[in-house]
């Protein structure tokens, strides 16, 4: 391809990955850190003090009943179970409060109109509702962190404190660079320059807190030994200074670390023998030694090694629930090996031997917690892991062996092939399949692709989905909703239903008949997941998706500023992208789904918020593609339907086959950023949207807006064309044998016939040869009813003849359906 551009060769697929391998991806309920990272921290049964509608200088408590991101679901209290006065808010414009607030600012709080008769006592009413309340977080309701999850506060720029995990027990300040989904990217404060000892680590991490922890802990504040020599110590402590006089500036809210685990209180004694694994290689289980009891939560373990000659050891420190730390003899009650000390002498290990040799004890049963085999993990199930050897790193990962609550993981297109890693089932380095999407991280694809080149399929039938699974991915909660319910889906708007109006006018870009193949709605959800999906749908039923693809990408001048989103389109074989910009609040998806249907030159009302029951209100079902484009199109001096002269672009074709230039095609690529806020706003005037295959796809489109006009003149005249079997020369008039056609009968309605059945019909026909393509791409009676000459050119890879030909028994087919069946 040109400079400038390129084509996508392969893009893995979650999807396609799946259905190819056969494979489950792991529940999203059993990554319980990505679930507590997704809480926006209001929760149902919270109350505050909201403005009343009908009185705006007056209040009254009310009570979440559900979240929605930065939308809330209240109830006035008072109103018990009754639904019908529940409302929403957005938390950054509503006038809401957190208890108390009323009384202290000498506001008045109020009973509302439609409840004053149910409450004759406002002080006791008040009184009896308040006791023992939780009420919002006033953080979260006011001041800079208004209507903000509380996991986007971690912005780049903020410090936290790091114990240090391998040399001692104290905590150093680290630097957020960059938040990926809660998972951090952290620098040693004073090392701004430098990506060497940078570590990655989910905020929820028991050795991460915020700044201010060690002090109010009792632990010193120094650099870790690995960087100490770095600097001199005068100099940590000016950084240390400076850190305190700009703690404000850079802190984060303490009780976003409110979700951690606590760390408990451990029994193990110094000297004391267990299992392990190494956190940094956690590729084998080692016998392993209690090196050092630093005090009733924190003991450092070494990991074996009886060579005289070592220089370095394996140690790092550990809780009570540590991961990869067993009781002696687990291996071999669970079946596993146990990798001997290095040094050990002979190949069969034996803990009892070991022992008595090293004068040591077991540390007891009681010393380690409880493990459980209730995760909902299973073997060949897939997900997300972080590479231990390269946490840059975030591969497919298999679950190839479970052992109660731990799991052997196989890494699939890591730089370098690795051992199956070992990890906890609540590690926090393992997330849910379509993670890495979702927040805009590189997911690393197998290095051996199972998802090969997708094959062209003549015709493309979207799946009739409610909401895709990246919408799980998002934080969907599976629960019962109600025609007015929205569902919760936290760090994120809503969006209502979105319908198909299969009645309505489709215009020129998108084919009726797979617009009648949509689902008969999308949503509720999350708005930008939801609009997305509705535009992916479309694209998929367009005649050519990458056009209108093009016609959707955002302009630079775009006046919505709503959130930039990547679309994919596939066409002949190739993939193509561009962002496309859809609006992220539940109050603009009416305006926007509108102003999307006029961009495509269909009716207003093709899809939307809206149900068109009986008739359209635009009255789009009286207009003929030419009017309703001068209508509603935006470009009323294109020629839609027949072009001057009265004949059609087919007929022109095959008179004049060697005049029709052959273009050259340029490919509109938009590489997905790094990050999910990040908008291309490329104009779709560059060589990734050239106006070369503006020209072509607008011959294409008139081409097949024409067939319609033409079908009529085709069915009167009833002619069948043999071309030669040549396919690398479009024919000529003189090559052209016109016969007329018999009529033809059909003795079962199309619509049920099988694949086999429509390939027995072409095998009968004079485009026998054509039927191996019909059996490849398991095109059966229905798909063949919905077959048209750009499809089948496009799809099929067919020279012009050969089309027409294999078009006209389609033809046949269905005129024969429309007389005989129809009815």
């Amino acid at each position: 391809s040109d400079a400038g551009s390129s084509v996508e060769e392969m893009e893995f697929s979650w999807d396609e990955y799946l259905e190819d391998t056969g494979a489950t991806a792991a529940p999203h309920g059993s990554f319980k850190h990505v679930d507590t990272s997704l809480q926006n921290g209001f929760a149902p049964g919270m109350k505050l003090e909201v403005a009343v509608k009908s009185d705006q200088n007056t209040y009254w408590v009310a009570t979440i009943i559900t979240t929605c991101g930065q939308l809330l679901l209240l109830r006035y209290d008072g109103y018990g179970e009754d639904r019908k006065a529940d409302f929403w808010c957005d938390i950054l414009t509503a006038d809401l409060h957190p208890i108390g607030w009323c009384e202290q600012n000498k506001k008045i709080l109020k009973v509302p109109e439609g409840i004053k008769d149910r409450i004759p006592d406002k002080e006791e009413f008040l009184q009896r509702v308040l006791k023992g309340a939780c009420s919002a977080p006033a953080n979260l309701l006011e001041g800079l962190h208004r209507g903000k999850n509380p996991l986007d506060l971690i912005a780049p720029g903020s410090r936290l404190e790091l114990q240090n995990a391998r040399d001692s027990l104290a905590a150093w300040i680290v630097n957020v660079v960059e938040n990926v989904g809660g998972r951090l990217k952290l620098r040693y404060e004073g090392l701004e320059d430098s990506d060497q000892f940078d570590q990655w680590m989910f905020y929820l991490d028991p050795f991460l807190h915020q700044v201010g922890w060690a002090a109010q802990h009792g632990y010193s504040l120094q650099p870790p030994l690995a960087i100490r020599s770095l600097k001199r110590e005068a100099e940590w402590q000016e950084i240390l200074k400076k850190v305190k006089e700009e703690e404000e500036e850079s802190s984060v809210p303490t009780d976003l670390f409110k979700d951690k685990p606590v760390i408990g209180v451990h029994s193990f004694s110094e000297g004391m023998k267990l299992e392990a694994v190494d956190p940094m290689a956690p590729f084998v289980i080692s016998p392993a030694t209690v090196l050092k009891v630093y005090n009733d939560k924190y003991f450092l373990i070494e990991i074996d090694d009886l060579r005289p000659e070592r220089t370095t050891s394996q140690s790092y420190i550990c809780h009570v629930n540590s991961a990869g730390i067993f009781p002696v003899q687990w291996s071999l009650k669970n079946g596993l090996n146990l990798s001997p000390p290095p040094g050990y002498p002979g190949q069969d290990f034996d803990w009892a031997d070991y022992l008595k040799q090293c004068s040591a004890e077991a540390a007891p049963q009681s010393c380690f917690p409880l493990l459980t085999s209730d995760h909902g993990f299973k073997e060949n199930m897939k997900l997300e892991a972080v590479n231990p050897l390269d946490p840059e790193e975030v591969c497919i990962a298999t679950v190839t062996k479970l052992k109660e609550s731990y799991l052997w993981l196989q890494l699939e297109g890591s730089k370098k092939p690795i051992p199956d890693c070992i990890v906890s089932v609540e590690s926090m380095n393992i997330f849910p399949v379509g993670w890495c999407e979702t927040n805009g991280y590189q997911l690393r694809p197998p290095r051996k692709a199972i998802v090969n080149k997708q094959k062209k399929i003549a015709v493309v039938q979207p799946e009739k989905q409610i909401l895709s699974s990246r919408t799980v991915h998002n934080g969907l909660k599976n629960q019962e909703l109600n025609s007015s319910d929205s569902v919760v889906i936290n760090g994120k708007y809503c969006c209502p239903k979105i319908y198909f109006n299969h009645r309505c006018f489709s215009g020129p870009y998108l084919n009726k008949g797979r617009i009648a193949e949509l689902p008969q709605s999308v949503g509720p959800g999350n708005c930008v997941l939801v609009l997305k999906e509705v535009l992916t749908l479309l694209i998929n039923a367009a005649y050519k998706p990458s056009r209108v693809l093009r016609e959707l990408q955002l302009d630079e001048e775009s006046a919505w500023h709503g959130h930039g989103e990547t679309l994919k389109a596939k066409y002949k074989g190739k993939s193509y992208r561009a962002t496309v910009e859809v609006v992220r609040t539940a109050d603009r998806v009416a305006d926007f789904c509108r102003k999307t249907c006029i961009k495509l030159e269909c009716c207003p009302n093709l899809f939307g918020p809206q149900m068109v029951l009986d008739k359209c209100s635009e009255n789009c079902s009286v207009l003929t593609k030419t009017k309703y484009t001068h209508y509603y199109g935006k470009r009323k001096n294109k020629r839609i339907g027949r072009p001057p002269g009265g004949h059609s672009n087919l007929e022109a074709a095959m008179k004049k086959p060697n005049k029709r230039r052959k273009r050259r095609k340029h490919f509109f690529v938009h590489k997905k950023k790094r990050s999910s806020a990040s908008v291309d706003n490329t104009p779709a005037g560059s060589p990734q949207g050239s106006g070369a295959e503006e020209e072509d796809d607008q011959d294409e489109s008139e081409r097949s807006h024409s067939l319609a006009q033409d079908r009529d003149k085709r069915k009167r005249k009833l002619r069948t064309f043999s071309f030669s079997d040549d396919e690398n020369k479009p024919p000529s008039p003189k090559d052209m044998k016109v016969e007329v056609a018999e009529k033809l009968h059909l003795d079962s309605n199309p619509l049920e016939w099988s694949v086999a059945d429509v390939v027995r019909f072409l095998k009968s026909t004079d485009c026998a040869p054509l039927a191996r393509i019909f059996l490849d791409q398991e095109i059966d009676g229905q798909a063949l009813l919905l077959l048209t000459l750009p499809t089948v050119q496009e799809c099929m890879d067919l020279k012009l003849g050969p089309a027409i030909k294999l078009c006209h028994h389609i033809e046949r087919v269905k005129l024969a359906f429309y007389q005989q069946f129809a009815n």
